[in-house]
């Protein structure tokens, strides 16, 4: 379990190529898994950029009794993730398969640059400036995006990339695992029936949903 904050304010060529190898802590996965192949100095995010993912996953996981996902540096785990190709996000897709991009957001190799992508749509969405916008906003915009992209027939919208990477980096974040989740490494026995209540929470030690691709 890692902690996904960060200690700087900016980040350099060398924090960015080296990504991977905090990638693979992060989510227990081996390095060979996060793809190094053909990465371009243009997935580096500018400062409005991350700005704006912090927003994005505080906006997704709000804070509660816990820190929200923005808080815990998630927004920095899914620059790289994505410039890394978590989840197939390196994976070229034809304009059938993601109408949803402009040519100008795309790689030489087909693949879409999903943080230039969210950018010019959440800005598009709040008639100008999203990260200027209230977090009532930011929470109302997202909404909008998030049920056109779950909506029957758009299994290839890029939002959902998006945001299944927000859940990845908050959940195996220090706060999102060790707080926001119960664990039990080894279950004492099997219960067939358990009582919910209004503090119920998940247990990070069950990824049988999770794909990391």
């Amino acid at each position: 379990m890692t902690d996904t904050s960060t200690q700087k304010t900016g980040w350099d060529r060398r924090d960015f190529l080296g990504g991977a190898a905090l990638l693979a802590l992060a989510i227990g996965v081996p390095v060979a898994a996060v793809s190094l192949s053909d990465l371009d100095e243009k997935d580096a995010p500018s400062e409005r950029q991350r700005t704006m993912m912090t927003q994005v996953s505080q906006a997704v996981l709000p804070r509660t009794d816990t820190a929200g996902a923005g808080e815990v540096g998630t927004g920095d785990f899914v620059i790289l993730a994505l410039a890394h190709g978590l989840d197939g996000t390196r994976e070229p897709a034809g304009s059938a398969e993601m109408p949803w991009a402009f040519p100008e957001y795309r790689r030489r190799d087909g693949s879409l640059r999903y943080v230039s992508w969210l950018e010019h749509e959440l800005d598009r969405r709040a008639n100008g400036d999203f990260v200027r916008r209230s977090p009532r906003d930011h929470i109302r915009i997202l909404t909008e995006l998030d049920k056109e992209a779950f909506a029957e027939g758009n299994d290839t919208h890029p939002w959902r990339k998006v945001k299944g990477l927000i859940l990845t980096g908050y959940y195996t974040s220090q706060v999102g695992g060790s707080e926001e989740l119960r664990f039990e490494l080894v279950p004492g026995r099997y219960d067939s029936s358990l009582p919910m209540g209004p503090d119920t929470r998940s247990w990070s030690s069950d990824w049988t949903a999770v794909e990391f691709g």
